[in-house]
């Protein structure tokens, strides 16, 4: 029983760098592969923090080789990918913390490192340490935001204790569902946000005070909508 569910784990794996490796162009600019958020929060929920790591080292290598992606790849990955099942491990489950250390992991301390690495490494000038900071952290939120309202809704069907279950992985339950879906959209405001930053900067030429504050005002109406469904729904959790 415990090869078996050691040959699915590697399987699994297998299948997540194959799709991240498939799925990484989309959206997809120098400092900012939002996919790779998607899969690496994916994997530290299902397989934990080591095998994410090593996941998400062999998507980037792979990336670096047959699509001359710089080491932006791996700066970009491998941490967040660790620090998302550490943290998703270390709270028994929320799926909140496992955005939040993808989040931490590659949009500060990933960008932080990428500058040494492509300074020195890649010899790329003209970068500063802060440099890939707003990129990666947009990456992360938009990649982030998608894979925590996936493993939320398949939380809520009770699919994630299984499918860790099934891999041999440790297995948390009882999370907070009203909770876990006010967060959910709350962190859709993210999405919301650069969504109204894209379209102002592409399609508005000479943007209004007022327009450039539209990015705010749906970032707000989401966590306020999000703040407004938990109150209403707090006694059912």
């Amino acid at each position: 029983m415990k090869d078996n569910k050691s040959l699915l784990r590697l399987t699994f794996m297998g299948m997540m760098i194959a799709l991240g490796v498939i799925i990484s162009p989309i959206l997809r600019v120098e400092g900012m592969c939002p996919m790779a958020h998607l899969i690496n929060i994916t994997c530290a929920v299902f397989i934990g923090p080591v095998y994410a790591f090593i996941c998400a080292l062999i998507i980037g290598i792979l990336r670096m080789i047959f699509m001359g992606i710089p080491p932006l790849a791996l700066t970009g990955a491998i941490f967040g990918a660790f620090l998302s099942g550490m943290l998703y491990r270390l709270s028994r489950g929320k799926l909140i913390w496992a955005f939040l250390g993808e989040v931490i992991g590659t949009g500060i301390i990933g960008a932080i490192i990428s500058y040494p690495v492509m300074t020195y490494i890649w010899g790329r000038t003209g970068l500063t340490w802060l440099f890939y900071v707003p990129s990666f952290i947009a990456g992360t939120l938009i990649g982030g935001s998608l894979a925590f309202i996936m493993l939320t809704r398949m939380q809520k069907a009770g699919l994630v204790s299984k499918i860790q279950s099934a891999l041999g992985s440790n297995v948390y339950t009882g999370s907070n569902e009203v909770l876990n879906d006010a967060i959910g959209i709350g962190v859709l405001g993210f999405i919301g946000y650069l969504a109204a930053v894209v379209l102002v900067h592409n399609f508005v030429p000479e943007p209004t005070p007022f327009i450039n504050s539209i990015k705010y005002i749906v970032l707000a109406a989401f966590i306020a909508a999000g703040v407004v469904y938990w109150s209403m729904n707090k006694s059912k959790a």
